[in-house]
């Protein structure tokens, strides 16, 4: 076999039709799309003889543990993980399997972000590519491989991993619960162990539009929870930006060896931090 894309999801299943629809105009394709369903009701999808599902019954976002079940999952050597909103460009799988194969390393794609409605209907490739736009801090090389020094940086949005050095690596933390820290641990472990970080040029992925928050005030909990455990494990702190916003707003006392919450984001405050793109 050659190469699993594995994905997870909860109530997203349009953005997953999409994503779907984006590996199968893949160039290369892969011997199939391992999906873990957390949704609050199973998700419906015409057969693909590509596509198996398994279902995380669960409350809230367990992402670490969603993660390393679709990696138990999957049957092939080399994996492609993409986040549920992510379409993969033509070129992208075969780029990040190829990359994978000829090195031990955690391959990072490129991620563009769309706009409302910028996926809707029958989307072309041309046009999202016209529509995204690239992460500000995250710079990729227009081709070829670049090294990264920064764990920080990595993302788990769309990454290939050797499946064996996924699990020498111990998989995602699954002591990270809910939303936070547990893709830039993954990140931190891979450094500790020598393999290097690696932007990929060409291979790209568009983000679909959604809903969100800056700061995710939302996930205020799991994040000063997350943060909390990361700190004792690291000895730094992460999501530094969004935990200085948190302060700022009053929602949180925080240090440089401890932090607590306050409060939590009054209804004005949660208006005010939401976002669309």
């Amino acid at each position: 076999m050659s190469f699993s894309v594995l994905t997870i999801v909860r109530n997203r299943t349009a953005h997953l039709e999409n994503l779907i629809e984006g590996v199968r105009r893949s160039a290369r394709k892969p011997d199939e799309i391992v999906i873990i369903d957390m949704s609050d009701e199973p998700i419906d999808l015409d057969h693909d003889p590509l596509v198996r599902t398994q279902r995380l019954v669960c409350e809230g976002l367990p992402l670490a543990k969603a993660r390393n079940m679709a990696a138990r999952c999957a049957r092939s050597e080399r994996l492609v993980f993409l986040d549920v909103d992510c379409i993969p460009m033509r070129e992208c799988l075969g780029l990040l399997d190829q990359a994978v194969e000829a090195q031990d390393g955690l391959v990072c794609a490129e991620v563009r972000y769309l706009g409302p409605g910028d996926a809707s209907g029958a989307w072309s490739e041309e046009r999202l590519l016209d529509k995204g736009r690239p992460h500000p801090v995250r710079p990729f090389p227009e081709q070829g491989i670049e090294v990264v020094d920064n764990p920080g940086l990595f993302w788990s949005l769309a990454f290939a991993i050797r499946r064996a050095t996924f699990f020498r690596l111990g998989g995602f933390d699954e002591a990270f619960e809910g939303y936070g820290a547990e893709d830039t641990d993954f990140g931190f472990a891979a450094k500790a162990a020598g393999l290097p970080l690696l932007f990929l040029g060409g291979a790209i992925a568009c983000h679909q539009h959604h809903e969100t928050f800056d700061p995710p005030v939302q996930h205020l909990t799991d994040i000063v929870r997350n943060a909390q455990r990361f700190r004792r494990k690291w000895s730094e702190w992460p999501m530094s930006g969004w935990l200085e916003e948190f302060r700022r707003m009053g929602l949180i006392d925080w240090s440089e060896e401890s932090i607590a919450i306050r409060r939590a984001a009054t209804p004005d405050e949660y208006e005010a931090a939401r976002i669309l793109r």
